[in-house]
């Protein structure tokens, strides 16, 4: 390739992804422009730049929404299902990594329809089961669902990075007279670990952006999600659009903040996680 097909292959490589740069950017810098306007002003031009700056869209957001709590009950929830989709998954992927599974296709086939069954096909047996043993409200019984519905991604995703430890590794650890357990724990865990941030990453944004769940079985003022009181800001008639922006900015600031100190980790987990399989 010569020097002026290079230059051109590399204009046009900048220049999709400049394009795809404001497509991605457009509706985050939309939602922190709106969130600065009055209600009126938003219906009138929302792409206009504010006539005035309305601060006060965000303390009323943050008090209407009680984000004081909902925040916090979001937190704790996402923390939870993390802990349990991580701690659960690693050790399901390492045995299905290196032991011999004789099923494995069947397996491999009951998590991928693990993972596209919709969950509104077991929301209301879950429903009822949650109510006769008075789990409704109840955080951790949610965390527990979640660890369910987003564990087959997981260990799926775990299992490549297992794979890819090589098995003198283990071999050598097992002759010093270390157990399954010592070798899962100290040799196996801090290779993988890009791999377990990855998942945490990507389960604990799915967990913090969930609605029909939360919205099913936390149902109490001080059990709700973020989520789920950024929903009832909106009326059936009539909203305070400006209020509205401003609470979808709060609640999305915390998972932007997250990534762009974790981006670096979690791009290596996720390019390692593709090319290890």
């Amino acid at each position: 390739m010569n020097t002026s097909e290079s230059r051109i292959t590399r204009i046009l490589v900048y220049t999709t992804l400049t394009v795809l740069l404001v497509i991605t950017l457009f509706p985050i810098a939309l939602m922190v422009l709106n969130s600065l306007k009055p209600s009126t002003e938003i219906v009138q031009s929302p792409l206009s730049i504010p006539s005035e700056l309305r601060w006060d869209n965000f303390t009323r957001a943050w008090t209407d929404a009680n984000f004081a709590r909902t925040l916090l009950n979001s937190a704790v929830l996402t923390a939870m299902t993390i802990v349990l989709v991580c701690s659960t998954s690693s050790l399901t992927a390492y045995v299905l990594a290196r032991k011999k599974i004789k099923s494995w296709k069947i397996l491999t086939f009951y998590l991928l329809a693990s993972t596209t069954a919709p969950i509104q096909l077991f929301l209301f047996p879950l429903y009822f089961g949650f109510a006769r043993f008075g789990l409704i409200n109840n955080p951790v019984a949610v965390a527990f669902v979640y660890t369910a519905i987003y564990s087959p991604f997981a260990i799926m995703l775990l299992r490549t990075y297992f794979l890819a430890v090589p098995k003198e590794l283990e071999e050598a650890a097992l002759i010093d007279g270390a157990t399954h357990w010592q070798v899962f724990r100290r040799v196996f865990l801090p290779i993988v670990s890009p791999g377990i941030l990855t998942v945490a990453l990507i389960i604990g944004l799915y967990s913090w952006n969930e609605f029909l769940i939360a919205t099913t079985f936390l149902q109490g003022q001080d059990r709700m999600t973020a989520v789920v009181s950024f929903f009832l800001l909106s009326g059936q008639y009539s909203s305070d659009w400006g209020e509205v922006m401003a609470a979808a900015l709060i609640i999305i600031l915390p998972i932007v903040i997250l990534f762009i100190f974790l981006q670096r980790r979690f791009i290596e987990g996720m390019a390692g996680g593709s090319v290890k399989g």
